[in-house]
Parts: structure tokens; C-alpha cells; sequence
């Protein structure tokens, strides 16, 4: 029977390293779960694996997306469980879905009904012109169930409940759900004290100053505009403003880690809900050793 073996865990605890030595190990190949990793030129600043480790391991759904498009979680969902099915079972080893996009692990470990729905920009539009308060208020009559379940202020949630509704003419609390696959999984977390995991945050990011982020950031403005929505996202955002002359580098670097750190908090917050994730701390000497251990037993149990 086919098995899939997930790393997750917040930014900075080291998923992409212990799946290259796992999956080497097994002679297996990773499918990433990172909504930032999916988009082409955006390599330093979401820590994409190094082309070495992509070369010695496939890696599945990294570099599909031109900067310019937006991969819906439908659409990745759709692409991974293609790929899933695709597996040759039972001479392929396991797969690894590996990353810290928490809804795109769910969307396969969950199986997660998403309505298919591509987003609306013009609809959208003319939906915030009304603004939050009367968009909620609307929402609450045509489906109070999703209502209930979304913050009054969360304009992003609100905005999608109405526009699955008006384009499809049924309630997105209608066509939401789960539909768990029927092979078995291993969920694995990596975490540390946050006191730790913000050291890492602190010397990923002088990493990435060294290996040309600002480089990147820059070729990235010239090549697609600063309006890009790619570079308003964590770490591009605050290397763009240094870049425009708006804070120091020391700023742009102080306020990156800081903004990484809370982001981080709400990861860990994230997957510390789902019971069936087993932990284990990045600080452990035997951290390879303890995780591959757990695989085997695994494996052992799914023969």
C-alpha cells in the first residue's frame, strides 16, 4: 500500500535538510508544500533547496509558477494528489510532503473539499468598496454558518465566502468538508524552544544577505514592478523598502527577523493543533537518527 511521510514545522527548523537525508535514504523523492516555493526567480528569500539537493533528490511542485500568476490551493492540491496517484506502488518508496504551508498539508493529509473557484479580482474589488462591515453583514444572510466561523474583521475569508457564493450559487459551508485518503501517513513536526528557533531565524537571514537576496530583490523590481504581490510578502517586503531608501539594511535585517519570528509563532501555533503530528527537537544531537527511526518503524507496521 502506498505511504506518505510528512515533515512540517515552522520556518527555520531545518525541514528541508532532514527530508534530503531521509529521502536519500529512501530513495524517494519530496513534494513541497511551501506557497512561496512554487513561483519561479523567488529562490533565496523563501529558502528554496539548493539546486545540489534537488539534483541529488526530485523534487515535486518547486518552480511551477510564473511570479505573475496565483496558485490557488485548489490548484496545488489537484497537482500533489496527481502526483500521489501517479506513485508506482508498491515498488516506489514512500513520498515526503514536506514544508510549512499548513493548508497545503491539510489539503492532502485532510483531503479537504475546496470549492473550485478561481479567485475574482473585479468581484472581489466591488465587494471591498462596500467595506468589511456591510460584506460581513451580507455574509451572515447567505451563509451564517461560515459567517460564524470567521472573524468580523478577516476581510480575506469574508471576501471568499461571497465570492464562492455568487459565482457557483451555493454556500462555500456548503461545499467544504474533508475526504481523508485511505493510505496510511506519518506526520512528523520539527521544533525547538523559540529562544533557539529565533537564533535560526537570525542566521538564516544573514545567510540569505550573503548568498545575494538583495540582489535577487532588486532584479525582481526591475524585471516585474514593486506592485509585485510576491514582494509584499515576508523578508521581499522589508528588502524592497531598504532598497528604496525608506530604512537602513540594519532595519531591513532587524525588522525581517522580527516579522519571521512572529510568523513563526503562528506556524507552531498552526500545527500544535493536529494531534496526529509526532515532534521532534531540532536541538537533539541524534535528531536524524531518532526521526529515521520512527520512519522505519513506520514502514515496518505499513508492510
Amino acid at each position: 500500500m502506498f505511504r506518505l511521510i510528512t515533515i512540517c514545522g515552522a520556518t527555520a527548523t531545518g525541514k528541508s535538510g532532514v527530508a534530503v537525508s531521509v529521502a536519500d535514504r529512501l530513495k524517494s523523492s519530496i513534494l513541497s508544500a511551501d506557497s512561496r516555493q512554487v513561483y519561479r526567480e523567488f529562490d533565496i528569500g523563501t529558502a528554496k533547496p539548493t539546486k545540489s539537493d534537488r539534483a541529488s533528490v526530485p523534487h515535486h511542485l518547486i518552480d511551477i509558477c510564473e511570479p505573475t500568476e496565483t496558485l490557488t490551493l485548489a490548484e496545488y492540491q489537484q497537482q500533489a494528489q496527481k502526483i500521489i496517484a501517479d506513485v508506482d506502488f508498491p515498488v516506489s518508496p514512500p513520498l515526503l510532503l514536506v514544508g510549512g504551508t499548513g493548508l497545503y498539508i491539510k489539503s492532502i493529509v485532510k483531503g479537504l473539499k475546496i470549492p473550485r473557484v478561481a479567485p475574482m479580482p473585479e468581484l472581489r474589488s466591488q465587494l471591498a468598496d462596500l467595506g468589511q462591515s456591510q460584506c460581513y453583514a451580507m455574509l451572515q444572510q447567505v451563509d451564517r454558518p461560515a459567517a460564524e466561523k470567521i472573524h468580523l474583521n478577516d476581510s480575506f475569508r469574508t471576501l471568499r465566502a461571497l465570492e464562492v457564493f455568487y459565482v457557483t450559487g451555493r454556500s462555500i459551508s456548503q461545499q467544504q468538508g474533508e475526504n481523508p485518503p485511505n493510505y496510511p501517513i506519518l506526520q512528523i513536526g520539527l521544533d525547538c524552544e523559540m529562544d533557539v528557533l529565533g537564533d535560526r531565524i537570525q542566521q538564516r537571514t544573514e545567510q540569505m544577505l550573503e548568498r545575494g537576496w538583495l540582489a535577487e530583490v532588486e532584479y525582481l523590481c526591475k524585471k516585474y514592478g514593486c506592485d509585485l504581490p510576491l514582494l509584499n510578502t515576508l523578508g521581499y517586503q522589508e528588502i524592497k523598502r531598504y532598497l528604496a531608501g525608506d530604512i537602513t539594511l540594519e532595519e531591513a535585517r532587524n525588522l525581517t527577523v522580527l516579522h519571521t519570528r512572529q510568523f513563526a509563532k503562528r506556524q507552531r501555533t498552526w500545527f500544535r493543533a493536529y494531534p496526529e503530528i509526532e515532534w521532534f527537537d531540532v536541538s537533539a544531537p541524534d535528531l536524524l537518527e531518532r526521526v529515521w527511526q520512527r520512519i522505519q518503524d513506520f514502514l515496518i507496521i505499513g508492510s
